[in-house]
This record gives structure tokens, sequence and C-alpha cells, in this order.
């Protein structure tokens, strides 16, 4: 399959900003022999912003002392931490070593970033995460979390509806990004919530009167039982 990427780095993304905004997937290519350098902070900073799907690369690898590599693992794993989501390979361009991992996480990153969910199977995760795990409790009062939703791919956006979300703890939010995640098996792009108060959005009975209400489900009731007589 061909998927529309950009191979990346600080200087390319200056020069060309347009260029870069015209592809979903960036494979990030960071040089093992410099470590971790402002610059690509500030790259990556931008592959998120705009949430772009990512791979990352070491390059460079080849020849590279252990004490070398163990330092880079280790200033990825702590500056890097955020982007945890992106795959992550050792590599050498111009020996072509492990060259090749990169086409399988592309094609995952790829996929994750245009997946589609059905409302049915988000809704159900997210009682099931709820149950599981239950929100706290805000002025004596529960958070309710009643459905979710796809509002948006690449990067994916789940609206998750609810009351008092607005009060809904960081923590919170990240245990359910953590087991959307992982359920759905995203890997290589940003997952992006957005927490709504208020009425079930497909309810076409929201906010209308007690009385209305009644005489819509007594309406429903009538043409159920016209159906059962033919």
């Amino acid at each position: 399959d061909d998927y529309d990427v950009i191979v990346t780095s600080y200087p390319l993304l200056v020069r060309d900003q347009a260029l870069y905004q015209r592809h979903p997937l960036a494979v990030m290519v960071l040089d093992a022999r410099s470590g971790l350098v402002e610059q690509d902070l500030h790259l990556l900073d931008y592959v998120l912003t705009t949430g772009r799907a990512l791979v990352l690369a070491v390059n460079k690898w080849d020849g590279l002392e252990s004490e070398a590599k163990e330092k880079m693992r280790a200033d990825i794993k702590r500056r890097l931490g955020f982007a945890d989501y992106a795959e992550l390979h050792f590599i050498s361009a111009l020996h072509g070593t492990a060259v090749g991992d990169l086409y399988p996480s592309i094609e995952r990153a790829f996929k994750a970033a245009n997946a589609h969910w059905s409302t049915n199977r988000l809704t159900t995760l997210l009682q099931d995460a709820v149950s599981q795990h239950p929100p706290p409790m805000v002025n004596g009062r529960r958070i309710k979390l009643r459905m979710a939703h796809q509002g948006g791919s690449n990067p994916p956006i789940i609206v998750v509806h609810g009351n008092q979300t607005e009060s809904l703890p960081e923590a919170y939010r990240r245990y359910l990004i953590n087991t959307f995640r992982k359920v759905l098996k995203v890997r290589g792009t940003p997952m992006r919530f957005e927490f709504r108060s208020g009425s079930n959005p497909f309810d076409k009975m929201a906010g209308a009167s007690d009385k209305e209400k009644a005489k819509k489900r007594e309406l429903n009731r009538t043409r159920e039982a016209r159906k059962s007589r033919r």
C-alpha cells in the first residue's frame, strides 16, 4: 500500500511548513551521534500540536558504543515520554540496518489515525471502563459518563457525553485515554478526547417536557401495535 508520509527533521520543517502540512504521517529521524537536541523537541512539539501520526527513527545506531546507546535510550525515555504512542526504531540508513522495520510501523500508524469505530462499540467500551473504575464524586454527586462517539479522525477524536464532565480529574481522563488506546489497539497516532456535559446529542426528544415525552411514547406504542396486526 502507498501511504502519504514525510520523513522529517527540524531544518526541513523550517524550510517548508506547507510541505509538511500536506502529510498526515511523519517519520521523525533523530541523530544517535549528536543525541537529543532542542531542535528535535521543537519539531516533536509541532508534530504533536498538529496531531500527526508519528514513527520515531534513531539513525546512525551502528557502531555506537554501548554506553552511548544506553544514554540515548535513557534520554528518549525521559524527554520523549509524552510521545510514547509512537513506535521507536534504531536504524542505520547508511547500512540499511532495521530500515525495513519502519514500514509495518508506518502502516499501523496510518491505519490507526484513519480508523473508524461505531458509536455502539465506543459507548460499550466507555461503560466497561466506568464499571471497572467509576469516576469520582463532585459536590456529593457522582460524575456520570453516558455515551461516546467518534468526532473525527487523523487524529482520532472521541467525544464523551455525560454530566459534570468539566470536573473530571486529569488522572481519570488519562485513564480513559489509555483504556481506549489499549482496547482499540491504537498505536502511532495521538488520540484526542472531548468531554461534553448535557443531554444525549442523538436524543431527538432532548429538552422536551415530560408530557411531550409521554405523548411520544404512547404514539410509538400505537405504531408498534398497528404493525403487529398486519
